[in-house]
């Protein structure tokens, strides 16, 4: 397993927004060990748009971020960074869909 998430459970990065269950990109680029964090999840998806219509993954709006912040804890929210952008949440098929077409180990298996 990952060693960066042996004391993380996945369940707990699960959330729901917008009537789905989501996992935010930067859990994804934890769980996928990404080099480049949340910048390889996007150029993945960038490369492959076609294979990610819109209910595989989405942007957050600032509200849904306020919201999950809320959800998750100010000092949790710290592990995903202080990002410009609003963050991205992939569904269970977007999560399965970026699995191949990123180019980790982890994400092989």
């Amino acid at each position: 397993m990952n060693n960066l998430i042996v004391n993380e459970k996945i369940e707990d990065m699960i959330f729901e927004v917008r009537g789905k269950q989501v996992i935010l990109d930067a859990d994804l680029a934890k769980l996928y060990m990404c080099a480049n964090g949340t910048k390889t999840i996007n150029q993945a998806v960038k490369r492959n748009i076609e294979k990610f219509p819109n209910d595989f993954y989405f942007q957050l709006t600032e509200d849904e971020v306020k919201n999950l912040k809320s959800q998750i804890g100010t000092s949790s929210w710290n592990t995903y960074g202080g990002n410009r952008k609003l963050p991205f949440v992939f569904t269970e098929q977007g999560t399965a869909m970026l699995a191949s077409v990123l180019h980790t180990k982890i994400a092989t298996k």
